[in-house]
């Protein structure tokens, strides 16, 4: 019996369809979806990672709306110009709230490779509150000087709010979407990945924090810059995550190698 997801794609493309470079991203890709279902951040068929396809900087992949991300694979993944054309000759579709801010951010930002957005249920209740994040712990002094926000504007589906996005985030690789969700950015889709690991678990740390009612040890300004220099250093130069990557995959073939269909 075939799966839902073949059942609705049909034939299911093969590799040599693709260029070497766009075929490796779809996999990367797919496993990063399948990895963020496994850790429960989005569990419905909203929200998207996009990608851009080296070689080709108008070019990304995107997950269609209709798919779980438990069920995305390489080959299911549609392809789509910056400006917002459709090249996939697939029945499914971009939602609009995502491809109209991704698109932005990936035609503005050409530095950068990959876009991540989730609701995760932590993630929104910071969104909301007036302060923002907090950098309580020092796993989250990694993101410190590195989170922006965007003021809820309804759903995002209209395009002219993508360039607005596009400005709130800056020179950012975090945006928190006030009263919405959580955006990361990266030079690689690992680094997006792990932006967006590092900020769910701030987020998660903060809500049992504030949960208690007890008065939080604030982390001097200094030592928040200090300890993020020292997790910058580390990298060695590599775009954030990098070295954690290759265990993110094997995670995902783990969970299920039919990702890389």
């Amino acid at each position: 019996m075939p799966s839902s997801t073949e059942t609705q794609l049909g034939e299911v493309p093969l590799p040599e369809k693709f260029s070497d470079p766009e075929w490796e991203t779809r996999v990367n890709l797919a496993a990063a979806f399948r990895v963020a279902y496994h850790y429960g951040w989005n569990r419905t068929i909203n929200n998207h990672i996009s990608a851009r396809i080296p070689g080709e900087p108008d070019h990304f992949v995107m997950n269609p709306t209709n798919l779980g991300w438990n069920e995305m694979t390489a080959s299911c993944l549609i392809k789509a110009h910056v400006d917002g054309t459709i090249l996939t000759d697939t029945e499914l579709s971009l939602a609009p709230a995502g491809q109209n801010f991704h698109s932005a951010v990936l035609d503005a930002k050409r530095h950068l490779q990959c876009v991540f957005h989730i609701h995760p249920a932590d993630g929104v209740v910071v969104s909301a509150l007036k302060d923002g994040l907090m950098f309580a712990d020092q796993s989250a002094c990694a993101l410190y000087g590195m989170v922006a926000y965007h003021d809820f504007e309804g759903i995002a589906s209209a395009a002219d709010e993508g360039p607005r996005i596009v400005k709130d985030l800056g020179d950012h690789m975090v945006l928190i979407m006030r009263n919405h969700g959580l955006m990361t950015v990266g030079r690689t889709i690992g680094e997006a990945f792990a932006y967006m690991q590092r900020l769910v678990m701030a987020c998660e740390t903060q809500v049992k924090l504030l949960s208690t009612g007890a008065e939080i040890n604030q982390v001097p300004v200094e030592i928040l810059e200090h300890t993020r220099q020292q997790m910058t250093a580390r990298t060695e130069g590599q775009p954030y995550g990098e070295q954690a990557w290759p265990a993110i995959v094997r995670l995902a073939d783990r969970l299920d190698p039919g990702y890389r269909d």
